[in-house]
């Protein structure tokens, strides 16, 4: 697999690990320590549902998971968007396909138990995960590529490790 994510040159933030099993509040540092988006956790205890805001408590994203389907599938809304990640089982390696309302689906591949993958868009890496860059444990890093929608892509690689565990 080619290093093509060294080219992202947007923001990075440190993830925690198993966000979705917490049930607690939790921050989303950038990588400079700074506060850039909560997760509240109080949804959660209704319907599997977390929502992702901005540190004014302003909603970006909801995510709910959904588990009436024979394929586990968790549904993120982002304003009039819409996104469904699925869960497919490539070979012997997991392999997540995001359907986008309106818009290219995203792919997320990789080594996902281990936090080391990508998520593309039609060839094109948009976010590179890895836990290398932060060393602290249960946590993980984001990159995102400039210009893309960061609480959409951060809300995807949530449900691509909540879906990960299960």
């Amino acid at each position: 697999m080619g290093l093509r994510h060294r080219g992202l040159d947007g923001p990075k933030f440190q993830m925690r690990e198993k966000l979705i099993a917490i049930g607690d509040d939790f921050w989303i540092e950038d990588d400079e320590g700074d506060k850039a988006f909560k997760v509240n956790g109080k949804a959660l205890r209704l319907r599997d549902t977390f929502i992702l805001e901005d540190p004014s408590g302003n909603e970006l994203s909801k995510i709910q998971e959904k588990k009436l389907t024979i394929r586990d599938k968790m549904t993120i809304e982002r304003g009039s968007t819409k996104a469904i990640v699925h869960k497919r089982l490539i070979g012997i390696r997991d392999h997540y396909v995001i359907d986008v309302d309106g818009a290219e689906n995203l792919k997320a591949h990789g080594n996902i138990l281990d936090h080391e993958y990508e998520i593309e868009r039609d060839g094109e890496t948009v976010a590179s995960v890895s836990k290398k860059w932060f060393r602290v444990r249960d946590t993980y890093g984001v990159q995102i590529a400039k210009g893309q929608d960061v609480p959409l892509l951060l809300a995807v690689t949530v449900c691509v490790d909540a879906m990960a565990r299960e």
